[in-house]
């Protein structure tokens, strides 16, 4: 089962609650797969593009093991699906992803012991059990540092940022909730990530590294075809292969790094799954990711990918659309993607702009001078 070759009318399963689900949906069956979409929501995008949809929890084997035994291949699009519940697919199906990288990168603590394995740099931290543990760590870590559980899934709950002593005893309201990493906080100039996608004999395609902004803790925008010096470039590109080929998994992976002013490279966070980051070579690169992550899953031969044009990605909030109006009317160089959820929550995200062109700071200057997104200060440590 695991040598098999997907061909045009194989069918190709999909699980996970994100919006990249509806992009890979569209992809496969554009190439000639069928899909079949899992679910806890009948109403979700990807239930609705996809050939079949079956509604069912995690927690529901039946359903899981009759998903995954409908499918000649099964991925995740998300690193948030729990990591048992891709172990007892592989039960009854292939999924090339396996659930070791997922593992991996869901706890702090295994992300960083992984890491520091293959000598790849990352910012100091202690592991913390107790409030007595954050006053030690942060004698020796020093100011400013950062508290995280170890639990990816948390998001940014239970995350207090210490800059001074008094903020340690912010920390006693969560800090029983279980264990925490306290590691120190980079003044970074530059967040980049590498997209790469592995395919089953362990070959490595890297996308063109992007530069990601973030507002409020959140992706906001994602750049390609910027200026990044040569060595910082090389460097980048020669961690992510090493994490890349470290890691049992087969698809397309992100890898983040922190560049300081200095050009020192700090490895940020792993995602063993599609990543919003990736939506940018929709039009900044001659192949997408979700056509190079269903060409690894397929055993097709992944083509090398190229920079086609400067592009810029946007994530789009429900508050956007009315002052979008006049852009859409306008702006030949502006395409959209909407992820057409049935209900339209006011701080949801609603889908993502891409614009594209020959000079990244003249796209820029474009985005801003609407005034839809006012500037506002990055938010650094997310």
């Amino acid at each position: 089962m695991a040598d098999e070759i997907l061909f045009p009318g194989d069918t190709l399963g999909i699980i996970g609650e994100s919006p990249n689900g509806i992009m890979l949906a569209e992809t496969a069956k554009k190439m000639g797969f069928k899909v079949i979409a899992y679910s806890s929501n009948e109403a979700s995008p990807t239930v609705q593009e996809a050939d079949l949809g079956i509604i069912g929890s995690y927690q529901d084997r039946v359903k899981l093991q009759d998903f995954a035994e409908r499918c000649a291949v099964v991925t995740y699009v998300s690193d948030r699906i729990p990591a048992d519940v891709v172990g007892f697919l592989q039960r009854f199906t292939n999924l090339p992803q396996g659930k070791e990288a997922l593992e991996i990168a869901q706890d702090r603590l295994l992300e960083r012991a992984f890491l520091e394995q293959l000598n790849i740099n990352i910012a100091p931290y202690a592991t913390i059990v107790s409030l007595d543990d954050v006053y030690q760590a942060v004698s020796s870590i020093g100011y400013p540092c950062i508290i995280k559980p170890i639990q990816k899934e948390f998001g940014h709950r239970y995350q207090q940022l210490i800059t001074k002593q008094s903020d340690v005893a912010r920390c006693a309201d969560f800090i029983d909730r279980g264990t925490f990493v306290l590691e120190a906080w980079i003044p970074f100039k530059h967040e980049i990530s590498a997209l790469v996608v592995k395919d089953g004999a362990g070959n490595v395609q890297p996308f063109p590294l992007v530069e990601n902004h973030y507002r409020q803790r959140r992706l906001f925008e994602t750049t390609v075809g910027g200026e990044l010096d040569a060595a910082v470039k090389a460097e980048i590109n020669k961690l992510a292969g090493e994490i890349a080929q470290n890691l049992h998994y087969v698809g397309v992976l992100e890898i983040a790094f922190f560049i300081t002013e200095s050009g020192a490279v700090y490895v940020k966070k792993i995602v063993p799954a599609l990543h919003a980051t990736g939506y940018v070579f929709d039009r900044g690169a001659n192949v997408s990711m979700f056509e190079q992550h269903i060409k690894s899953l397929a055993k097709m031969p992944l083509g090398p990918v190229e920079l086609l044009q400067p592009t810029i990605m946007v994530k789009l909030q429900s508050a956007d659309l009315e002052a979008l109006r006049t852009q859409w009317v306008l702006k030949t160089n502006w395409h959209y993607h909407f992820y057409r959820y049935p209900k339209m929550v006011q701080s949801q995200t609603v889908g993502y702009l891409l614009v594209s062109g020959s000079n990244l700071s003249d796209l820029q200057q474009q985005i801003d001078a609407t005034g839809i997104w006012q500037a506002e200060e990055s938010d650094k440590n997310n």
